[in-house]
Order: C-alpha cells, then sequence, then structure tokens
C-alpha cells in the first residue's frame, strides 16, 4: 500500500466532529441521501429538479435500482488489521486513487450557473476521474481546460451523422481526454412523465448543446450559423441527436475514429458484454441509465453478476491479457453500495445524481463535499468490514438473501 493514501474516513469524521463541537458548526450539506435530494429540490426551478430526479415511466427502474442492493449483504470479518487501507484501483492500465468516477449528467447550467466547470474542478481537487457528457453546457475543450491536470473521459452520444461524430472524437482526443464512453442506451431519450407532464426540453431553450453548436461538422449541416438562426440549429440537435439505427457496426466505427480507449455504457445482457470484448472494446458499464430509459428494466446490480462472469469467460475464449475495465453505475448511493458493486466483480463505480444535488445546493463547494462524504463512507465501510484494500473485493464479502 501507498503510505501516502488520505484515510478518507477518519479525516472527515474528525473534521466534522470537530467544527461541531469546537466551533458549533454542523455541515452545511447534507449527509443522508435523500435529504441531499429534498435540499437539492429546494435549490431548483420545478422543470430542473424533475429533469434531474426523473425517470422513466412510473420509475419502476429507478426504485428497483436502491431495492435490489438490499439483496446483497455485507459479512464484516473482525480482528483481521485494517489500520491501512489501499482504496486504489487499476482502471484501463492506469491506477486511479478511489475506485469512484463521476458518471456524465449533461445540461449542469440548469442545475447551477458554473455547470460542469464546478463539478470538474471539484472532481479535480478530491482525484476522483470526471466524466464529461456530450450534452454539456460547455464545449468539451473548456470542460478539459477547467480540469487542469485531473483525469477526464469524454462521453459520446453517438449522432445520426457520422461526420458529427468523427468530429466529436477527434476534438475529445485533442483536448487531451483520456478514454471515451460510448453510451448506447439513448439511441432516443425515454419517456420521462415528469418531464413530458412539464412539456420542457432543456435542449431546445439552448442548454447542454455546446459541443454541438460549436462543432464544424455540425455547423456545416446548417443553412445559418446558430449565432444568426439558433432555433432552426437547435431543432437540428434534436435531429441528430441519438440514432435509433444504431448497432454493432456504428460501435466499430466509433472504435476506427479513435485511438483513445473506447467504454461502452449501458449494457445489462451478458451476451452484449460477450459482443463488446468480440467487437474490441476497452471497457463496458454495467448501467440502465439511473432508470431513464426503459421503466420496468432489470437493475443494474442484477445484471451485473452474470456479465462478469460473461466477460472473463470471453476473454478467457480470445486470450485477451489486456486491460480491461468492468464499470457500474445506477443506484449507487452510499459507500456500502460500492462496496457491494466492487465485491461482485466491478473494478470501480460512478456516482451520479448525488453530487449533482450538490452542485444544484453550492455549486463547486457542494460537489467537493458530496464526493468527500461519499469518500469516508467507502472507505469506513471497508474497514469495518475487514477489508483492507478494494482491489481484494470479492463475492466472498457479500451473502445473498433472496
Amino acid at each position: 500500500m501507498d503510505d501516502s493514501s488520505e484515510p478518507f474516513g477518519p479525516n472527515r469524521q474528525r473534521e466534522i466532529y470537530a467544527g461541531g463541537m469546537l466551533a458549533d458548526q454542523r455541515p452545511e450539506m447534507p449527509i443522508s441521501p435523500d435529504e441531499l435530494r429534498e435540499e437539492a429540490l429546494e435549490a431548483l426551478s420545478e422543470e430542473a429538479y424533475a429533469y434531474v430526479a426523473g425517470s422513466a415511466g412510473g420509475e419502476d427502474t429507478a426504485d428497483r435500482n436502491r431495492e435490489a442492493f438490499r439483496r446483497w449483504r455485507i459479512v464484516p470479518r473482525m480482528l483481521q488489521d485494517t489500520a491501512e487501507r489501499d482504496l486504489s484501483v487499476e482502471v484501463l492500465g492506469e491506477e486511479i486513487p478511489v475506485p469512484v468516477l463521476l458518471a456524465p449528467i449533461g445540461v449542469q447550467s440548469i442545475i447551477h450557473e458554473t455547470g460542469e466547470f464546478a463539478s470538474a474542478r471539484a472532481a479535480s481537487d478530491v482525484g476522483v476521474p470526471f466524466v464529461s457528457s456530450s450534452a454539456a453546457s460547455a464545449t468539451m475543450e473548456d470542460v478539459a481546460d477547467e480540469l487542469g491536470d485531473g483525469t477526464g473521459w469524454f462521453q459520446l452520444y453517438p449522432s445520426k451523422d457520422p461526420d458529427v461524430t468523427a468530429s466529436f472524437l477527434e476534438r475529445a482526443q485533442q483536448a487531451g481526454y483520456e478514454a471515451v464512453v460510448m453510451t448506447l442506451d439513448t439511441p432516443t431519450m425515454g419517456w420521462r412523465e415528469r418531464d413530458v407532464e412539464n412539456a420542457y426540453l432543456p435542449f431546445l431553450d439552448g442548454e447542454g448543446v455546446a459541443n454541438y453548436l460549436s462543432d464544424p461538422a455540425f455547423r456545416e449541416t446548417l443553412s445559418a450559423p446558430p449565432e444568426e438562426d439558433e432555433s432552426t440549429a437547435l431543432w437540428e440537435f434534436i435531429e441528430q441527436f441519438g440514432d435509433l439505427s444504431m448497432d454493432w457496426e456504428t460501435v466499430e466505427f466509433v472504435r476506427e475514429q479513435t485511438d483513445l480507449p473506447l467504454i461502452l455504457k449501458g449494457l445489462l445482457h451478458p451476451e452484449d458484454a460477450r459482443e463488446a470484448v468480440r467487437r474490441g472494446a476497452d471497457g463496458i458499464v454495467v448501467s440502465n441509465h439511473g432508470g431513464r430509459q426503459v421503466d420496468g428494466a432489470i437493475s443494474a446490480i442484477e445484471a451485473l453478476p452474470e456479465i462478469v462472469e460473461a466477460v472473463e469467460d470471453e476473454r478467457a475464449m480470445e486470450d485477451e491479457d489486456d486491460d480491461f475495465a468492468l464499470l457500474f453505475d445506477s443506484g449507487i448511493r452510499r459507500g456500502a453500495d460500492a462496496i457491494k458493486a466492487l465485491a461482485l466483480g466491478a473494478d470501480a463505480v460512478l456516482l451520479g445524481r448525488p453530487y449533482v444535488y450538490g452542485l444544484a445546493i453550492d455549486g463547486e463547494d457542494g460537489v467537493r463535499d458530496v464526493v468527500r462524504n461519499f469518500l469516508a463512507d467507502l472507505d469506513l465501510t471497508l474497514a469495518l468490514a475487514g477489508q483492507d484494500s478494494v482491489e481484494g473485493l470479492d463475492r466472498s464479502v457479500l451473502q445473498e438473501k433472496q
């Protein structure tokens, strides 16, 4: 273990308790994820809150994401000497200090005026990789600048126009992003009842389209520059966003356009995971988009064990010995959730809505506090489970309850 590793949990606890007992200062940021969400509701407009918090249909999938975690129970071990803990993991051949990334979430300008800039700065400061969305409110280049020396990945929604897709990939590589996360589960937006009820789509208000309006290939499709005719440009974005004809040939096209590692996000079926390996992907994210796409879908944590097995089997058949990233998101709220996903075979997890709620409440400081609290919870849960490293987690840490 690297002795310079920060003991996230005890340090954060001491900081908070000292503030309370010595200076009568309670944390400004809610600690409970539920209270975090409720305070964000007060800070946001009805439309913005519905856009972020809402999910597809009756939101059964979002509920199932949380419920399914309870099927797996941590079995703590005693007297294991966990005074020193190593939270670092290797992803795509590179070591990151903690097994957590900030998930790609677009249109952050409707959450806070500082948007993705604040989230990127906070991620860099805390030391977690930040995944910047195609649908960001700022250009990928400007977000990369805010990351500074921090690790950044770029999330791609393939466009109906392959020239736009190719242009995005070239720009991402030039901007210094270290990997591409290709989202597969959003060839079109799901039926999100809250947004439909509000008749609200932020893109038509000019939010979340910075990468498109600044893109040379996209601009070539317009009869007039967006600066002269924004309305037509926004409707062209709606026409181009997503692609229901997307198939595995699209993955191969993306693979050919970039030298960056390619991670496929949104897989729930083991056969899709096998195909991802066959098509040369460098990793996958087991995810149902936080329940935002298909109502009544399987939860991501239910899908994870079979996908881990499928990937291992396929890579053995392909005689692959390179680094393959198996990541997880959808439903991660507390440290115990991350422990369970990691023990079931994920290399790292992506934290989504909680950090955006922190952004809504207190901008960059809010994101930073949420992430620090999450890492403290993760660190303490690891120690109290009798484990001294994230890399050592496996199914033996868990017990399955039907």
